[in-house]
């Protein structure tokens, strides 16, 4: 399992944990018109981002759970510092094969699917949370362009191109799966470049500061081959949205 640890160092000047800008966040919470109170269970939820703004926003109330006690512990101070922590609340745990006590409107898991083994899996998990005719959230990569050479693949971080989709098929397997896929937002290079960057800047600062740390040697390694390994692979070749689903 990847170290949790990594994660807190090099994302900690973020609050979303996926590549949308807080302008691309703010607009599809507008553009799914929630309903005031509804319920959401945001399942591998990072920072709380999106649950304690729309809940400041657009009055949603719920849960979100993630496993990293660093970025829970953030998205409770966050909820403070908008004044909705009335409204969500944030649960330490692991979110694979988390179903909430009572079905919620809306159910998500944004830039997470492996807590269900894939998307499939994902949205069967959660689908046991969600009300009748309620709302799934899913963020996935998929293919902007495929990687045809072993060398792209490797920038890609994978071993073969059927690792991810072309968004077309990736659009019509929510539809295979029983979903009518009812809004989208999807990353640009210049979301890539705002999600990316700011964690090369985090992890300098942090090694600079933790010269004995056991993680130092990752860190620096990082470092040293990640923005081109970026440049080469997912700012070339990766697509990245959240697909807003409601079952047939």
């Amino acid at each position: 399992m990847f170290d949790l640890r990594l994660f807190s160092i090099r994302e900690s000047r973020h609050r979303i944990h996926n590549p949308l800008t807080e302008r691309q966040l703010g607009d599809l919470g507008e553009r799914l018109d929630l309903p005031a109170g509804a319920r959401f269970l945001d399942l591998a939820c990072g920072s709380g981002e999106m649950l304690s703004t729309w809940a400041r926003d657009h009055g949603v109330t719920g849960v979100g759970v993630d496993l990293n006690p660093d970025f829970v512990a953030a998205a409770r101070a966050r909820a403070d510092e908008l004044g909705t922590s009335d409204a969500v609340r944030f649960v330490e745990a692991d979110a694979a094969g988390y179903v909430a006590d009572e079905a919620v409107d809306v159910a998500a898991c944004v830039g997470a699917t492996w807590i269900g083994d894939g998307v499939p899996g994902t949205l069967d998990l959660l689908s046991r949370s969600v009300r009748p005719g309620g709302m799934l959230l899913v963020g996935e990569p998929y293919w902007r362009t495929s990687p045809a050479t072993p060398e792209a693949l490797a920038a890609c971080g994978v071993e073969s191109a059927d690792a991810y989709l072309p968004l077309p098929d990736l659009l019509a397997s929510f539809g295979a799966q029983g979903y009518d896929v009812v809004e989208m937002v999807c990353a640009t290079e210049e979301s890539w470049d705002r999600y990316m960057a700011p964690q090369w800047l985090a992890m300098r600062r942090w090694a600079d500061t933790h010269p004995g740390h056991e993680l130092h040697d990752e860190v620096r390694r990082l470092l040293a081959t990640e923005p081109q390994q970026y440049a080469a692979g997912a700012r070339m070749h990766f697509g990245w949205g959240v697909f807003a689903l409601i079952a047939r």
